[in-house]
């Protein structure tokens, strides 16, 4: 009977609203825990189930969900009290309201496009999506949704969106201008996402700077590449759109070009070593032989070597199996030459004598002496 005469006793001093206000906070805390914790459990029924992208959507919506549930209630709450409020401040809560909707919303959209990068790019899947696409997609749409929140909030902050529009045309150029590397670097690295010279992971040099290494990241301003002594190189995206840049990932087979010589002294076993490398390169089973040119011919008369090169393709294009297997095509090559009785030449120099009786004679011939100096006698 006394909880009763104090809610009558509240109710005759105008004071109920409190307690409607408590209630409303209590129920809001009830509404925000059990919302959560069914989003939580339909997500996890939705990957079970195969629902891979409704259960990203559910996973994505928990935090903002949560949070529009207490936005939404603390504003009831507040309404309650208008008794006792002024108008302003009645509008200042409904426009509270409508701004944290519009970043909640903002914030549930960025949020879906984080987790669906994520599922783009997870080792689970069977064909992994290219990385660079991902992360460039990923990144226009984070952009698109953050222009587009902040357009909308500016509207309901009763601020002209057509005037902001018309400022940001008219202070482009000053921007522009002061800003000119920047947007060279930003609009260098729309090239990069459009063009696709390379991407994520794959092995770049340029021949115009010393520039070499795996990419680990394309921003919008720099580009990430580590070197093959793992140092980070990061690389404004501007200079991309000025050098001539190579990319050894994208090859379809690695080549073997290697000029061998042999003695002159074996020059009768030229023809048949170079069939039999040949003959040897076309039964190896790690040589492209089909779609690739092979060629093993005597090319030049070296200084001191008969030459023949070596022409042809790996089907492989890892760097480590390329040099296993050119080591053994050498050493095959090195075999076939020692089996016909050759050797491989090396940088020899051939003396040419005059007749050694002659040079004889003259050794032994007595010698002169003409003011104090020897001279042979001719």
């Amino acid at each position: 009977m006394a909880l009763w005469e104090w809610l009558l006793d509240l109710a005759d001093r105008d004071m109920l609203w409190i307690v409607h206000a408590f209630g409303v906070v209590c129920f809001t805390l009830v509404a925000a825990i059990v919302a959560s914790k069914v989003v939580v459990r339909i997500a996890r029924k939705a990957e079970d189930t195969n629902g891979l992208w409704f259960a990203l959507v559910l996973k994505a919506l928990q935090p903002p969900l949560k949070w529009l549930i207490w936005l939404v209630g603390l504003s009831w709450a507040s309404y309650l009290t208008h008794r006792g409020a002024q108008l302003e401040l009645l509008e200042a809560v409904h426009l509270v309201r409508q701004v944290g909707v519009f970043v909640l919303v903002a914030w549930f959209l960025v949020r879906l496009v984080g987790l669906g990068e994520q599922e783009f790019l997870a080792p689970h899947r069977g064909e992994p999506s290219d990385p660079t696409t991902v992360l460039a997609v990923g990144k226009l749409l984070r952009i698109a949704v953050v222009i587009t929140a902040g357009l909308v909030l500016l509207q309901t902050l009763g601020y002209s969106v057509a005037g902001v529009l018309a400022f940001g045309g008219v202070g482009g150029l000053a921007v522009g201008f002061a800003a000119r590397d920047l947007l060279a670097n930003f609009f260098g690295g729309l090239m990069i996402y459009m063009d696709r010279p390379f991407a994520v992971g794959e092995w770049i040099r340029s021949p115009d700077r010393e520039i070499e290494g795996t990419v680990e990241d394309i921003g919008w301003r720099l580009t990430r590449i580590r070197t093959f002594d793992r140092r980070p190189l990061y690389v404004p995206n501007s200079i991309f759109t000025q050098v001539a840049v190579e990319n050894p990932s994208r090859m379809e087979h690695r080549r073997i070009y290697e000029t061998i010589g042999i003695r002159y002294a074996d020059a009768d076993k030229m023809a048949p070593i170079v069939a039999d490398v040949k003959a040897m390169l076309l039964e190896h089973p790690d040589i492209e032989t089909e779609e690739r040119v092979l060629i093993v011919n005597f090319v030049t008369f070296n200084t001191s070597s008969l030459d023949f090169f070596v022409y042809t393709f790996t089907k492989t294009r890892d760097w480590v199996d390329y040099h296993e297997i050119k080591q053994d095509v050498l050493l095959r090559i090195m075999a076939i030459i020692q089996g016909h009785g050759a050797s491989v030449a090396f940088p020899t120099s051939t003396l040419h004598l005059a007749d050694p009786i002659t040079l004889a004679r003259e050794a032994s011939a007595p010698a002169v002496s003409h003011e104090g100096k020897d001279f042979p006698r001719g």
